[in-house]
């Protein structure tokens, strides 16, 4: 089976499980409060359903249109318009007729579940797959920094010590706290063994954003070879797989930055190369017509740990884990009001794209709890038609003691709704030109 249709499948099973435990999450407390709840669908039922069944009070159904879900309250103003309930008046089981704190809570409980959810998953992940560690011992070249991360102090081949006096379990995690996180002071121990302290200004999460440097810090690997190009010079001279570059026209190489440096330098036409193949010197002199070897880096240098947890330690790790993720997907929301961050947006496409292209369910769980707490975030914005614009309203009610107007309410639903839709459309067409043109 193709990726595609692996990560469409994998989509369609998180999604459908993340829609029915949202909605569960208004459907319960509606029915402990008595409330009567007209309909629980999973996607929307646009004209007609792919299967529907009534029990009790309540009609059961999947709609054909993937885009969500919903559950239809009585007596309440929401995404179905049906406004002609609200013109009789109130009975004792609708929405409308309950008090104000019991309302908060029927509109807070689908947020609240994707959100223990998000949080629950991280932590059954942890303790059945265990955490995945990378010290800054595991990379002994240390790293390449960009110019980004030149500017502000750093130079190649620092060692990570600590951020903010913490010692993190994989050092390539600075690249995302750097750009998300308000970090004050990063510790590092440089190429010749002295400790510095190297400040980390406001503004460099802005500057990477701006200069499309995501990851300015990448790891020195050894100069080892790993593939070649088919009757390139490198594979008519010989080098093989593992073979160590020791030094190119008498320039020593100690890691295959300082290589590709030498080779982006200056186009050589004569290369004078010293290898080490099994613990033996050779030299080699190989005639680059393009100035082009064909060789590449060995990257599986760099091994991660994998560490066992306790289940104690996966519900307190668990917990941490979700409360930055959560944490680094609100802090990255700051770029999508710029031109560049808006056109950035994704969709289903970019959604689909989180799920790995072969069946791993660490991989399917570890996307369907990131798209969870992205769920809670999202539906509790104070937006019409979402979960977070009925909770507005509802506070407002409580601080003031007066209801919205039916009308108002109508006109803001409509508002929230054309809005999404414009946002989805829009999301979705960003997938659709990167698709095309990229």
């Amino acid at each position: 089976m193709s990726p595609f249709f692996i990560k469409a499948i994998q989509l369609l099973m998180s999604l459908s499980l993340l829609i029915v435990l949202h909605e569960l999450g208004h459907f319960i407390p509606a029915r402990i409060f008595k409330t009567r709840v007209e309909k629980f669908f999973l996607f929307f039922d646009v004209k007609f359903a792919l299967f529907k069944k009534k029990i009790g009070d309540t009609t059961y159904g999947i709609g054909w249109l993937p885009l969500g879900g919903y559950v239809k309250i009585s007596g309440m103003i929401d995404e179905s318009m049906d406004t002609e309930q609200m013109k009789q008046p109130a009975q004792e089981w609708e929405f409308r007729a309950k008090p104000a704190w019991q309302r908060l809570i029927i509109m807070l409980g689908g947020v609240t579940v994707n959100l223990i959810l998000g949080f629950l998953i991280y932590m059954m992940i942890l303790f059945v797959w265990g955490k995945n560690t990378l010290t800054t011992e595991e990379l002994p070249l240390g790293f390449q920094p960009s110019p980004v991360a030149q500017e502000i102090g750093f130079e190649e081949g620092d060692q990570l010590v600590s951020i903010d006096g913490k010692i993190l379990d994989n050092v390539m995690d600075i690249n995302r706290q750097l750009f998300l996180r308000p970090l004050k002071k990063i510790t590092v121990k440089s190429a010749s063994g002295a400790i510095k302290v190297i400040n980390i200004p406001e503004s460099i999460g802005q500057k990477m954003f701006e200069t499309g440097e995501m990851r300015p810090f990448t790891p020195l690997f050894p100069a080892l070879i790993d593939s070649i190009t088919p009757n390139s010079p490198a594979d008519v001279s010989g080098l093989q797989y593992n073979d160590r570059l020791v030094s190119v026209n008498e320039k020593s190489i100690v890691h295959w930055g300082d290589f590709q440096e030498l080779m982006e330098e200056k186009k050589q036409l004569t290369l004078s190369v010293v290898i080490e193949r099994d613990q033996m010197m050779q030299s080699l002199e190989i005639n680059t017509p393009e100035g082009i070897l064909g060789v590449y880096p060995r990257t599986d240098s760099i091994k991660y740990t994998n560490e066992k947890l306790s289940l104690d330690e996966s519900i307190i790790e668990g917990f941490d884990y979700g409360y930055w993720t959560l944490y680094d997907y609100v802090s990255q929301f700051q770029y999508i009001f710029t031109k560049k961050g808006a056109s950035q947006l994704g969709g289903f496409g970019a959604i689909g794209n989180m799920f790995p292209g072969t069946w791993n369910w660490k991989g399917f769980w570890s996307s369907t709890a990131l798209i969870s707490i992205i769920l809670a975030f999202m539906n509790i914005l104070p937006i019409p038609a979402l979960d977070g614009g009925h909770v507005m309203f509802l506070a407002y009610e409580i601080v003031t003691g007066r209801k919205p107007n039916d009308k108002f309410m109508e006109y803001a639903q409509m508002f929230g709704f054309f809005l999404l839709m414009a946002l989805v459309l829009y999301a979705n067409g960003n997938d659709l030109f990167r698709a095309i043109f990229n």
